[in-house]
């Protein structure tokens, strides 16, 4: 592995710190969420519960928990790329349904221009929050400093849901192969 010399300027790829993080993590939310259905059928459980599960009375559920780190990637390449977000219908999702969202998302992020998200770092971007309000960011900033860290706290607290409830997870579950 190369080694930078002291003050090396080293660059990072504003592509791979967002489509090249959140893919590969989108994928293992989706075998969190068969490792769920597993569990549920084993232990007889409704699998409704599991989605509807939280750590705190005022937290997200895991099926909001899901949504929001679904959403976080979406929007956040989409705005560093210049295009609308996906949008998903506000039919009440089941665990297929959510894995299938996971799977749009993928492709949604994956289908964007590399250049644009690329030459995106300066640009200025707004993100709009549930309630209307926006904030202004550069794409880095939006990216570093609000969507990735956003992303991982809510596919940190799916995964914490889940272990809470009794599935069989580990660290490797969370984390995926080495890339």
């Amino acid at each position: 592995m190369p080694v930078v010399p002291p003050g090396e300027i080293v660059t990072i790829s504003l592509y791979e710190a967002s489509v090249g993080v959140f893919v590969p993590y989108l994928g293992n939310l989706s075998d969190l969420l068969d490792k769920a259905a597993v569990h549920a059928e084993g232990q007889n459980i409704d699998p409704a519960v599991l989605l509807n599960m939280r750590l705190s009375p005022t937290m997200y559920n895991l099926k909001q928990q899901v949504g929001e780190a679904k959403r976080h990637a979406i929007v956040a390449c989409a705005l560093l790329a210049g295009r609308a977000p996906h949008t998903f219908s506000s039919v009440e999702p089941d665990i297929p349904e959510l894995k299938s969202r996971i799977s749009v998302a993928i492709d949604f992020v994956q289908g964007l221009p590399r250049e644009e998200i690329e030459n995106a770092a300066d640009k200025e971007v707004a993100f709009t929050f549930k309630n209307g309000t926006q904030r202004k960011f550069t794409g880095k900033s939006l990216l570093l400093t609000f969507s990735v860290p956003q992303f991982f706290f809510h596919v940190t607290t799916a995964y914490d849901i889940l272990r809470h409830t009794g599935v069989d997870l580990a660290k490797k579950d969370f984390l995926g192969p080495p890339r």
